[in-house]
């Protein structure tokens, strides 16, 4: 019988993909520190994640390796942590290993002490340098013990003092203030590739919905050419799947030719709302094409069996990046024949020396096609052939936050777009986040197969829910899901909270680590405290109740001065801060509870970061819709801010006006 190790058990499929390494490998638990003392050894952690290029090259050229195996089962306690599952340890750990050795990444490996000090860290190491780096830190910890545990504790407490600079006054920007933001991102931005900074590229989600807001409030022309080259480039180039929809997790270039393979669910539901909200304001048919396919890649490749998503596709497929989804020109003549295999090559870039590596090149499609029927054929014959190959493997662990974004955007496609399917599945996607993630009314970090796991959730799980939920009762009228964010928001005021303003990314009764982490950036994805100032805000415009709004200015406020000076890591707070100068504008419509002309205007035509319901007078549980009457007994919008309205509005025409002077 093949020998396995104690990741067995495990719900997260990276843990179970080192299952069956010859390595003794623990999962993060008091139990294995206590081991690490009763033999006096130091502790290796070993953090990263499924769809991670380089975390499956450490683990077969290290982990998988006898002798490496040996070495560290005879001096170490070795622990695995997923860190989509314990953003917690990642976070604070990510912080040692950046402040000591300049950069971080995955695979990320530090060496800690029997109280979870780290004393060294580093990221990929090759097999002859991982040997090496283990026999060092075994000897410095036979020999020189005093030094280590003295390294590990003035590192311990570096990072417990690390705090984001307060500013002495924290006050909410002003129009200028978020003016002057965007100004600062023009000095900053790709005029001629689109995008911020150089290679590797990310896709900028949250600031580009920065950049719509502020173009939207104020008619910024400079604001919504910079975010509409963005979305040009980024969907027309190689991190865009051409042929199936979705996005890649970023560009290894400055041009988005060349993608990092692994499409994670948090990028596409950031960029699915991102591009369906650039198409609500533009109209670009390139914006609609592109959010549909996204929503599409959605529902049909990370959906699981029950409802929810799974949280990504992997880099690799048989362990060779892109494998799935390069092409040569010969490869495209054999599948297409010889003419319509020439002009797939010109369309999508496939070159003779190729984009990409060994002759082969990544699918761009830089110019729009000139015979859509053509074009039409020739993608569905190269997806066909595509699925025949072998395919990426996926991790179909469901991470809590992520689920929400994808509630949030399908909620938002689907009314825009007036695809009902979309929002049927996040309505089945926010059923089971509260089912199944909601024990005794605390939100767990993610399920598998239909078992919830023990980590708890953190502060952006909150947010990120209730931000899908409030988006989801906005796109559905029912009242349940206002009910819902609203008991998931107040366990986060009770549990999350910072006294001096925002939120911990931990509860206040989670495990204790190092230290209790606190990272109001956004990066990837939107920080715990700007998805909960988010929601929050939604919430009170929603509800009327004075407390969250309160909640969401400290959170706001209390990162305004550094997000002025760094918009790009700020992306989402800069946005919730635009809903926050709008007002946000609130729209009731009563008389047409299944949607109709004046509810399709007001979701078009709205502010950035508004409100809109919409119902039956005084429908049970929707405080906006109270004391709203219908006008001669027929339809009626309501524009209001703070709960007071104008003057009802009974045509288009005149809603449409009366939203545009809210601006």
């Amino acid at each position: 019988m093949d020998r396995v190790n104690r990741l067995a058990g495990a719900t997260s499929p990276y843990l179970l993909q080192h299952k069956d390494n010859p390595v003794d490998w623990w999962e993060w638990s008091d139990e294995a520190f206590a081991s690490a003392r009763e033999r006096d050894v130091p502790v290796l952690l070993s953090v990263g994640y499924a769809a991670c290029h380089w975390c499956h090259v450490m683990a077969h050229e290290s982990f998988e390796d006898a002798d490496v195996a040996r070495v560290l089962n005879d001096g170490f306690v070795a622990i695995k942590v997923d860190r989509e599952e314990r953003p917690d340890i990642d976070a604070v750990y990510m912080d040692a290993t950046t402040a000591l050795t300049g950069h971080g990444g995955w695979p990320m490996t530090c060496v800690l002490d029997h109280d979870g000090a780290p004393f060294y860290a580093g990221t990929y190491f090759p097999r002859a340098q991982f040997l090496g780096l283990l026999d060092a830190v075994t000897r410095a910890w036979r020999e020189q013990r005093d030094q280590v545990t003295a390294s590990g504790a003035h590192i311990a407490e570096a990072l417990r003092r690390s705090t984001l600079p307060r500013a002495d006054a924290p006050a909410l920007p002003t129009s200028a203030d978020l003016d002057a933001a965007a100004g600062v991102l023009v000095g900053q931005f790709d005029a001629q590739r689109g995008g911020f900074g150089g290679a590797p590229k990310f896709p900028p989600s949250m600031v580009l919905e920065f950049l719509l807001r502020t173009h939207e409030r104020g008619g910024d022309p400079t604001a919504l050419a910079m975010a509409e080259r963005t979305f040009d480039a980024m969907a027309r180039g190689g991190m865009y799947d051409q042929l199936a929809g979705g996005f890649a997790r970023y560009s290894v270039d400055a041009g988005w030719v060349v993608p990092h393979f692994e499409k994670m669910l948090y990028d596409n539901a950031l960029l699915l709302r991102t591009y369906v909200h650039w198409w609500r304001l533009t109209g670009s048919p390139l914006a609609e094409r592109v959010a549909r396919e996204t929503a599409d890649f959605l529902l049909r490749d990370l959906r699981t069996s029950q409802g929810g998503f799974a949280s990504a596709l992997d880099a690799d497929t048989d362990g060779v990046e892109g494998l799935t989804y390069v092409w040569t020109p010969a490869q495209l003549a054999e599948i297409l024949g010889p003419d319509d295999g020439a002009w797939a090559a010109s369309l999508f870039t496939v070159t003779d020396a190729g984009t990409f590596e060994h002759g082969a090149s990544t699918l761009q499609l830089l110019q729009d096609p000139d015979d859509a029927a053509r074009w039409a054929d020739v993608r569905t014959r190269l997806f066909a052939a595509r699925s025949l190959r072998p395919q990426p493997a996926r991790d179909d662990k469901i991470v809590t936050a992520w689920n929400g974004l994808v509630v949030a955007a399908l909620a938002d496609a689907g009314t825009l777009l007036e695809v009902p399917d979309y929002v049927d599945a996040a309505a089945a996607c926010a059923r089971l986040l509260l089912d199944l993630h909601r024990v005794d009314g605390r939100l767990r970090r993610t399920s598998r197969d239909g078992v919830v796991g023990n980590a708890a959730g953190v502060a952006d799980d909150y947010g990120d829910v209730a931000e899908g939920l409030l988006a989801l009762h906005q796109a559905s009228g029912d009242a349940q899901w206002l009910a819902a964010a609203g008991e998931v928001l107040d366990v986060a005021l009770g549990h999350f909270a910072d006294d001096a303003g925002g939120f911990f990314d931990t509860a206040d009764d989670a495990e204790q680590l190092v230290r209790r982490p606190q990272d109001p950036t956004d990066n990837a994805t939107p920080s715990g405290a700007s998805a909960l100032a988010g929601a929050l805000l939604t919430y009170s415009a929603l509800t009327g109740s004075a407390p969250h709004r309160a909640a969401a200015e400290g959170a706001v406020a209390a990162v305004a001065h550094v997000a002025g000076q760094q918009p790009r890591f700020f992306g989402w707070v800069l946005s919730v801060a635009q809903a926050l100068d709008a007002g946000p504008v609130q729209v009731a419509v009563v008389g047409e509870p299944g949607g109709g002309a004046l509810t399709d205007t007001a979701r078009r035509a709205a502010p950035p970061g508004s409100v809109v319901v919409s119902g039956e007078p005084d429908a049970a549980g929707q405080p906006l819709l109270a004391d709203r009457p219908l006008v001669r007994d027929g339809a009626a919008a309501y524009v209001c801010r703070g709960m007071v309205c104008d003057l009802p509005v009974t045509t288009v025409d005149d809603l449409r006006a009366a939203l545009s002077a809210t601006r």
